[in-house]
């Protein structure tokens, strides 16, 4: 029993732990068996965790190590808000980042005493995606939360976009001088782990808050990429396998929303919108206010009605209240869809972690490509904090800055409901001329007190 070897059992393990995580993000594809997949994916991560803690020396370390996680995460999930999911998300991204970062410092020193350039290369690799992604999602996570408010051009940012292109440099400058001068390794490597996270912060400070759900899916991306090499590192099939799956499917949801704004994944990193800080190029006319009691009254007597949700449905937390006017306006006799836009929030998915929240059928959600061909039979469309994915701009200016993105043509409805606190732009930064439409009404004030005072008019009936 002294000499049992624990490889091949852990092999087992491993093998086990790949299947469920490959098991687990096909479930993700689907709203109905999401939750599920996420808890089988789960499941294998311990499984696998579990399995490397054998070779430990302290297994308690790693026992105490996977409690404290654990505990960690549960608090997290429990006490954090729909609304700030954006933030934890890109935090998560941040930490999965730090630890292969770290993985690879720890591995350097052993390198010194047994120079292999193969692993060199690989320990350069892995700190320079693991500190970018660690100290850029710090910064999404900041733009994301309104601490952060700088800007494409500012000094600052610009400071840091050269950091990031002198980051870059780096990579082969750091292995050539390494080869040369290991002897006196020090200085050169932490002035490279310096740069790289340096680099970081300029790599994300100067993308703008509407592009941040595409970021963030491409920070995601990185920490999976970061993981792989780790995993190479360290030869640990387990991490090579769950370490490509997030990096490529990562990749492929980052290319996917970029497609869904018509611009590339470079247009996006290191152009932004044409003229970001520009509300609006000319006066678009007056609006039409309108209020509960009235459209109450239109709403009454429609048929049909799509619901835009938005971040504004996020901040105002009315995504259980939006489902509760859904379900008044179907026993009423109104067929209710829900249109999705892939960007819509401020990260992929955003509205539909939301509804799903509030119970609302995955079979009621339609995306732009459904719903468009038919939005001329819609009787009212409502906007609920939505802006630059329903911005009518986007097809009828080939001068604007987003001229070309596919948006939800609310604007065909034969009525439209745009619920806002203000006629402030949104995060592209370009003023919506849906807001001075013919058949637009706004209804002004928070999302939640709004749709609660219809939710009142339609039970008063």
């Amino acid at each position: 029993m002294e000499n049992f070897d624990f490889t091949n059992i852990q092999n087992i393990i491993y093998m086990l732990s790949a299947m469920l995580f490959i098991t687990g993000i096909k479930m993700l594809g689907k709203e109905s068996t999401a939750q599920k997949g996420n808890f089988i994916s789960a499941t294998g991560m311990l499984l696998a965790v579990s399995a490397t803690a054998i070779n430990i020396v302290n297994p308690l370390i790693a026992i105490v190590a996977i409690l404290l996680g654990g505990i960690i995460g549960a608090v997290i999930s429990v006490k954090v808000k729909m609304t700030s999911i954006p933030e934890m998300v890109a935090l998560f991204n941040g930490f999965g980042g730090l630890a292969t970062f770290l993985i690879a410092w720890s591995q350097m020193n052993n390198l010194v005493n047994d120079i292999a350039i193969l692993q060199f290369v690989l320990v350069v690799i892995t700190i320079y995606i693991g500190g970018v992604t660690f100290s850029g999602s710090l910064v999404a996570f900041g733009k994301l939360s309104g601490r952060i408010n700088v800007n494409k051009g500012d000094v600052l940012a610009n400071i840091f976009v050269s950091l990031f292109y002198l980051s870059l440099i780096a990579v082969p400058v750091t292995l050539i001088a390494l080869s040369i001068y290991i002897e006196t390794y020090q200085l050169i490597f932490y002035t490279f782990l310096a740069i790289v996270i340096l680099g970081g912060i300029g790599f994300v400070l100067p993308i703008g808050g509407g592009d941040m759900p595409v970021v963030i899916s491409l920070l995601n991306s990185f920490s999976g990429i970061a993981a792989a090499f780790a995993g190479l590192l360290l030869v640990n099939n387990v991490l090579i396998v769950a370490g490509s799956l997030v990096g490529a499917s990562g990749l492929i949801l980052t290319i996917i929303m970029a497609k869904a704004m018509n611009r590339t994944v470079g247009n996006i990193l290191f152009v932004g919108y044409a003229s970001s800080n520009s509300s609006s190029s000319k006066d678009e006319g007056e609006v039409k206010p309108i209020n509960a009691e009235d459209a109450y009254l239109i709403l009454e007597n429609s048929s049909s009605v799509l619901i835009v949700p938005g971040y504004g449905m996020a901040v105002a937390q009315a995504q259980h209240v939006v489902r509760e006017l859904g379900e008044l306006l179907e026993e009423n006799g109104a067929e209710v869809k829900y249109g999705i836009h892939p960007v819509a929030g401020r990260m992929p998915g955003h509205m539909n972690v939301l509804l799903a929240e509030a119970n609302v059928s995955y079979d009621l959600l339609v995306e732009p490509d459904d719903v468009n061909p038919t939005m001329e039979v819609f009787d009212v469309a409502i906007v609920i904090g939505a802006n630059d994915v329903v911005n009518p701009s986007a097809t009828e200016e080939p001068g604007s800055p987003i001229y070309g993105m596919p948006i939800i043509e609310v604007h065909k409805a034969k009525t439209v409901f745009v619920l806002k606190r203000s006629m402030s732009s949104g995060f592209a930064g370009v003023q919506n001329p849906l807001f001075f439409k013919e058949n637009t009404r706004m209804l002004f004030g928070d999302a939640k007190d709004s749709i609660s005072n219809l939710v009142s008019e339609f039970k008063e009936l």
